[in-house]
C-alpha cells in the first residue's frame, strides 16, 4: 500500500482540526473577554533509508541522506492573550483591564477561577458578581442607599451615599497574573483555572508591578479579527483540498499498477 495515502490523510485530519479552531474563534467574535486559540502542528517521524555521511562504494562521504516523512499532527492548542478592543457601555459596574491581569472569582464549589470578563453586577446582598453569580475576590459590597459608584484606575471602589457629601471607600479590586497565561486551562463561561504550566497566581494592585489598570464603564471585546480568521479558513480549506488531491493521485497510481498485464 502506498505510504502517501496515510501521509495525506494526516494532513486532512490536521486541517480539519484547524477549521475546528477557526470556527470556535469566529463563533466567539462577540464574546466579552474571549481570547482566540491557535492550533500548532508538527511533523511526524521520518523513515531514514540512508543516513547523512554514509560512505559510498568508493569510500566517499555522502553529504545528504534519504528520509521520507509520515505527515503531520496537532502538537498543541494555544490561547493568544493579546488585548481586545475596549467598548464603552456607560454601565458603572462594567470594567476592562487595560494590560495584563485577570479578575479572581469564586465558584459555587469553593474553587477559584479567573476571567477577563469584567461585566459585573450586584446580587441580592449587593456583592459584585459575574453573570453566573460568581463573587469577585476580594468581595466588594455596594450598599442599597448608594447613589453612584466610582472605580479608579488602581481598583479603588467608592460609593456616594444618599445625604452624605463625601464618598465612602468600599474596597480594593485586585488583579491576578501568571508567568505563563497560555498554560491556563479554559473552563468555558469565560473562566480559566490554574495549572502546573501556568505557574502560581501572583496577586497585585492594578497599575503596579506590571499589572494593567482598570477602566470603569468599558468592556473588553474578543481579540478575534474576522478578516484574519477568514483568510486562515481559506488557507486551511486549500490545504485540505491539496491533501485530498494527494490521496486521489495515490489512488490513481495504485489503479494503474493494478491494470498492468504480462
Amino acid at each position: 500500500m502506498m505510504r502517501g495515502l496515510y501521509t495525506a490523510a494526516t494532513g486532512m485530519n490536521a486541517q480539519q482540526t484547524n477549521i475546528d479552531m477557526i470556527s470556535n474563534n469566529l463563533s466567539n467574535v462577540n464574546t466579552t473577554g474571549f481570547k482566540k486559540s491557535r492550533a500548532n502542528f508538527q511533523d511526524l517521524m521520518y523513515q531514514q533509508t540512508r543516513q547523512p555521511g554514509t560512505p559510498n562504494a568508493q569510500g566517499e562521504e555522502i553529504p545528504v541522506g534519504t528520509e521520507i516523512g509520515h505527515g503531520t499532527r496537532m502538537a498543541a492548542t494555544q490561547k493568544l492573550f493579546t488585548p481586545g478592543s475596549p467598548q464603552s457601555t456607560d454601565n458603572p459596574l462594567d470594567l476592562v483591564i487595560e494590560g495584563d491581569g485577570f479578575f479572581e472569582v469564586v465558584r459555587p464549589d469553593g474553587s477559584t477561577a479567573y476571567t477577563r470578563d469584567g461585566s459585573f453586577r450586584q446580587d441580592s446582598d449587593g456583592r459584585l458578581v459575574t453573570a453566573d453569580g460568581h463573587p469577585l475576590q476580594p468581595e466588594i459590597y455596594i450598599p442599597e442607599d448608594a447613589t453612584s459608584v466610582s472605580i479608579t484606575s488602581d481598583g479603588t471602589v467608592s460609593a456616594q451615599m444618599a445625604g452624605e457629601s463625601e464618598p465612602n471607600q468600599l474596597g480594593q479590586i485586585e488583579l491576578v497574573n501568571f508567568s505563563n497565561p497560555a498554560g491556563l486551562n479554559s473552563e468555558g463561561r469565560n473562566l480559566y483555572t490554574e495549572t502546573v504550566s501556568s505557574g502560581q497566581p501572583m496577586i497585585g494592585v492594578p497599575g503596579e508591578d506590571g499589572f494593567g489598570t482598570i477602566s470603569q464603564g468599558y468592556l473588553e471585546m474578543s481579540n478575534v479579527k474576522v478578516v484574519e480568521e477568514m483568510v486562515d479558513m481559506i488557507t486551511a480549506q486549500r490545504a485540505y483540498e491539496a491533501n485530498s488531491r494527494s490521496i486521489q493521485a495515490s489512488d490513481e497510481m495504485l489503479n494503474t499498477a493494478n491494470q498492468l498485464r504480462r
